[in-house]
């Protein structure tokens, strides 16, 4: 009971359809009641009728005792009419005599008689004698509810229906909202559009203008952000730059060995600066909302480029960096969004990849989608930190690489975007090592 009472706090829905229902079976019950008394008394009005007419025919045709003396032999004992003279006369309905005062007034009442209540009809005929038709209560009350419940049939059946109907309608009054909720529900963070009120109640209208103003907001605060992240990592290049230069220049320079290695450590620190500077706006432009629409980008050709460009940095720590090639996928999104993911990948393959040991590129399909899994044997990711190694600047402990923290992050921001997935495992040749698989939706060319 508790739990209902809190699901009927929480949803208008189920609030509204219970208290509608509540009201319909008061309702019902109400008209029940009213029906059931209306038609009970039409019932007993009915019968009062026929008495009457029974009267009249007999004031009229004083024959017409022995006709309904014959009739009613073969009727139901208990629902035969009484018809006597008064006072104390022979009974000529088949029935026995009922011992009635003479001094009963003309019309309709009821009486007791020989223990049982009777509804009598007292007339006088014009020859100035007295007659009494009578008829069992009992008989009539049975008749009557009988009556007045067959009137209540078709109310009892259209409750249930009633009720029906309401959660029906209900449910289509509110289907707009779940709609609502159901497409704000598959938005993702970069959907920062208005919200669409056609076809939307007038009562959450409102609602939904205070939510579109929020987006908007949160819009330009997101724009805001991104912007000031690229600007700034624009504008710290140059500097970062001219620095890289000097060391350079110094480094030629004759100098003491104490020198020389304080220079090479300031060198490394100035790389790493220009690499986070670098994975900064690419970060800026993985999180930007592109205005371009998405065109068919052929797989290979993108990672053919990634794997040319990356080569020379492979060659430099010995390691043996491939590519398998699937079929020609053309894949949905832009170039420089899945050049920026493979080469993320690829590069953090390399980086986190021992001296001697191999780096490959595998291009498949699935279905309607591509896949392109990059497997290494390093040290790979341990199991309980693959939840965090796409947040934005974490790096696993320990690992003693120079690196931002940024490159999964970004792949992730981007996969997002262009409705893929990214999974983190082992590689399929050997259980050491890291295997990072990018999902990504294939174009659908027309015909």
């Amino acid at each position: 009971m508790d739990g209902f009472k809190v699901r009927l706090n929480d949803s208008i829905r189920l609030r509204l359809s219970f208290w509608l229902a509540v009201a319909i079976v008061v309702v019902a019950c109400g008209a029940a009641v009213l029906s059931y008394l209306g038609a009970l008394a039409e019932a007993n009005a009915l019968q009062d009728d026929t008495l009457r007419q029974v009267g009249a025919l007999i004031a009229q045709r004083p024959e017409s005792m022995q006709a309904l003396t014959t009739d009613a032999q073969g009727a139901d004992p208990e629902s035969r009419l009484v018809v006597q003279q008064l006072p104390g006369g022979e009974a000529r309905a088949g029935a026995a005599t009922l011992r009635l005062p003479a001094d009963l007034a003309d019309g309709l009442q009821s009486v007791q008689a020989q223990g049982k209540r009777y509804r009598v009809l007292v007339r006088a005929l014009p020859g100035g004698s007295r007659i009494v038709i009578a008829q069992q209560a009992a008989v009539r009350d049975e008749i009557a509810r009988d009556s007045a419940l067959r009137s209540l049939i078709p109310l009892l059946m259209l409750a249930p229906a009633l009720l029906l109907i309401v959660g029906r309608l209900v449910r289509q009054m509110l289907a707009p909202v779940v709609r609502l909720s159901q497409e704000v529900d598959a938005r993702s963070q970069h959907e920062l559009h208005a919200l669409s009120t056609e076809g939307v109640p007038a009562e959450v209208r409102p609602f939904i203008s205070a939510v579109n103003r929020l987006l908007k907001r949160v819009a330009e605060a997101m724009e805001s952000q991104r912007r000031f992240i690229a600007d700034a990592a624009h504008e710290l290049r140059s500097p970062m730059t001219a620095l890289s230069l000097q060391a350079e220049r110094l480094d030629a320079a004759d100098m003491p060995n104490e020198a020389r290695e304080r220079l090479r450590t300031l060198r490394l620190g100035i790389e790493r600066g220009r690499h986070l500077l670098d994975q900064l706006l690419g970060m800026a432009r993985a999180r930007g909302d592109p205005r371009d629409p998405v065109s068919p980008v052929a797989m290979d050709r993108v990672c053919r480029r990634v794997v040319e460009d990356l080569l020379p940095l492979a060659q430099a720590k010995g390691i043996d960096l491939g590519m398998v090639e699937g079929p020609a996928l053309d894949v949905r999104g832009h170039e420089s969004d899945l050049v920026a993911i493979v080469r993320n990948l690829v590069d953090n393959a390399i980086r986190y990849t021992p001296a001697g040991g191999h780096v490959d590129l595998v291009i498949a399909r699935e279905g309607d989608r591509a896949r392109v899994r990059v497997e290494d044997n390093g040290p790979g990711i341990p199991q309980h930190e693959r939840a965090r190694v796409s947040d934005p600047f974490y790096r696993i402990p320990g690992t003693g690489q120079i690196g931002s923290g940024l490159g999964l992050s970004i792949v992730k921001t981007i996969v997002d975007r262009l409705g893929g997935e990214l999974e983190l495992g082992e590689p399929r040749s050997s259980g050491q090592g890291l295997s990072v698989t990018v999902t990504l939706p294939l174009w659908r060319h027309a015909g």
